[in-house]
């Protein structure tokens, strides 16, 4: 399934939030992730710009493939196509990470990030927090002019917005997260 959104970085979060409210979109929480990035020892996910992640927020846990698709560059500089994105709803953080390792793959990385969700019909509105990066906003939905015309609503250009990985994110900001096994909003440590 492909995955359609946008990111907008540097957002001012009150500022945000009040347009959200203006234009009908409804808080429906805010969130704390856990997730373990996993490849195989010889990173031949990373090589084909794919992962395998498991996400938890405490409550909901989900296993995930993640693959960027049309990848024009490694920093955000020229936006990827979009996202191949295949989910599902699993019931143990632990032990799904316990049968991916048991198959022989790698934890490549633990990272820990907040996000508040705003929603709008079919259109998720996220305001992302991680390590030494300034907020960002994520827009998503259903196709990609549902997210453009999402996006024009709050005063955003989709031109100016970034079709990237939060990898591609860092890499913007002169960090590269394959130095980093452990990112949490304290701290980020290095391999």
């Amino acid at each position: 399934m492909e995955e359609f959104e946008i990111k907008f970085l540097e957002v001012n979060v009150p500022e945000l939030e009040e347009k959200l409210k203006a234009i009908g979109a409804e808080k429906v929480g805010e969130y704390n992730y856990r997730r373990m990035v996993f490849d195989y020892p010889d990173f031949r996910l990373d090589k084909n710009h794919g992962w395998i992640r498991v996400r938890t927020d405490g409550s909901e846990t989900t296993l995930t493939y993640k693959e960027r698709v049309g990848v024009k560059s490694h920093d955000a500089g020229i936006p990827d196509e979009g996202m191949k994105e295949v989910e599902v709803l699993v019931n143990s953080y632990e032990n799904v990470c316990a049968i991916l390792k048991s198959i022989g793959l790698v934890i490549k990385q633990e990272a820990m990030n907040r996000r508040i969700r705003y929603k709008k019909d079919d259109v998720e509105f996220d305001i992302d927090f991680w390590a030494q990066l300034p907020p960002y906003v994520e827009i998503e939905s259903v196709s990609m002019q549902k997210v453009k015309n999402a996006a024009r609503e709050l005063g955003f250009k989709p031109e100016d917005g970034l079709v990237c990985s939060v990898k591609q994110v860092y890499k913007k900001y002169g960090i590269n997260l394959d130095d980093y096994s452990f990112i949490s909003p304290e701290k980020m440590a290095k391999k």
